[in-house]
């Protein structure tokens, strides 16, 4: 099938850049003596999933209970919920998971954990859990140098119905470049991936100073962490027995503006693109057009790239990847993506164009079904089979 048949707008997937990155993040978590366990948030897809595990990835992470239960239904047998799960409807169908796979969540308050073990004790059942970790992000888990963490793991240890089996953090600060004018972006990823890999070290470290049994069996305990911008430059170092044992990158495996943005990738690592559609073509008073696409906001996200302007970068060459010059996406709205061309466009109405989202994650989650293309040729069809699982 030639890409030019499909209707607008529609998800590709460059199927060789797609295979770099995967082989890419593999080879670091290899060089590392790390697990892969990648994030499935990014493309929901059961394919790409399987995909992942072919090339060495070990388990996956989910961010909700039902994306959990789409990838068991699949089966897929070791899922990790890196997400603070409440509620009992929820347990319950973490229950039925347990039937026939390893399922483990995370906790951060005493409330949250004890509403946990209640359930799970009541009916004879052991939950695998992993203390979330706050190394600076400031979302959830409990902070990293506090004793009131090292409290907190302490009594959870101690619940019924619930096993601790390692701690995990998101460095979601990774994601915020560069702290002054100074500063690289090359600094700023090797700072923000050295202080989640020492942090959540230090902090496995004071569990076992203060005689958590989990953490005493080093050879077991996990150390989890991971975002796509921290692994660029990530190192295993440890201290005391205690190293980093899996990663949890998510984006890497398409890259977006946003990665670009950051330095974490470059415009011929960026596997996803849109493909749209020149609906209508207008001039301005001051000699630039203004270009309508037909995908806004139900396909776009109004997420922000670092140094990049607009909602999305509208690509001149695909193949070369390189951007179309004075072009800016910058307005959407529900159905129209707002381009401004200063100077005058070479897009006209009935062309097709294809854009590099700034945050692929949400973008894949607008949609049902993504394209395998190589080339000018649809190769493969997949589903976004986890789109719907919000709860």
């Amino acid at each position: 099938m030639d890409l030019a048949t499909l209707s607008t707008p529609s998800l590709l997937i460059e199927r060789h850049r797609l295979d770099d990155n995967l082989q890419r993040m593999q080879d670091k978590a290899d060089a590392n003596g790390v697990v892969l366990r990648p994030h499935m948030k990014t493309h929901k897809s059961v394919d790409l999933a399987r995909k992942q595990l072919d090339y060495g990835a070990e388990g996956i992470t989910v961010a909700k209970v039902g994306e959990a239960e789409i990838y068991a239904k699949a089966g897929f047998d070791d899922i990790r919920i890196a997400y603070i799960v409440i509620g009992e409807e929820k347990y319950a169908r973490i229950a039925s998971l347990m039937e026939s796979a390893r399922v483990s969540f995370c906790v951060d308050t005493l409330e949250g954990a004890r509403r946990a073990s209640a359930y799970f004790d009541e009916r004879d059942l052991m939950a695998e859990v992993l203390i979330e970790v706050d190394c600076g992000y400031g979302r959830c888990g409990v902070g990293w140098d506090r004793e009131a963490g090292v409290a907190f793991a302490r009594e959870v240890a101690q619940m019924p119905g619930l096993h601790i089996s390692g701690i995990l953090t998101h460095a979601g600060d990774s994601y915020d470049g560069p702290s002054s004018p100074d500063e690289t972006k090359e600094e700023a990823l090797r700072s923000a991936s050295n202080r989640e890999r020492d942090r959540m070290i230090a902090f496995a470290a004071r569990l076992d100073e203060e005689g958590l049994p989990a953490a005493r069996d080093k050879k077991n305990f996990e150390i989890s962490i991971g975002s796509t911008p921290s692994m660029k430059y990530f190192e295993n170092r440890g201290v005391e027995g205690f190293r980093v044992t899996e990663i949890r990158p998510g984006n890497y495996v398409f890259n977006d503006g946003i990665q670009v943005g950051l330095g974490v990738a470059s415009w011929t690592q960026c596997a996803l693109t849109v493909q749209a559609r020149v609906i209508s073509v207008h001039r301005n008073p001051d000699g630039s057009e203004r270009v309508f696409l037909d995908a806004g906001k139900k396909v776009f996200t109004s997420d922000s790239a670092p140094s990049i302007e607009g909602y999305g970068t509208i690509l001149y060459s695909p193949r070369s990847m390189d951007p179309l010059p004075h072009a800016v996406m910058n307005r959407l709205s529900e159905e129209h993506g707002w381009v401004r061309v200063r100077g005058g466009s070479i897009l006209r109405v009935g062309d097709r164009v294809r854009v590099v989202p700034n945050h692929a994650c949400v973008v894949v989650n607008t949609q049902k079904v993504l394209y395998v293309v190589d080339g000018d040729e649809v190769v493969d069809t997949w589903s976004v089979d986890a789109q719907s699982a919000v709860r």
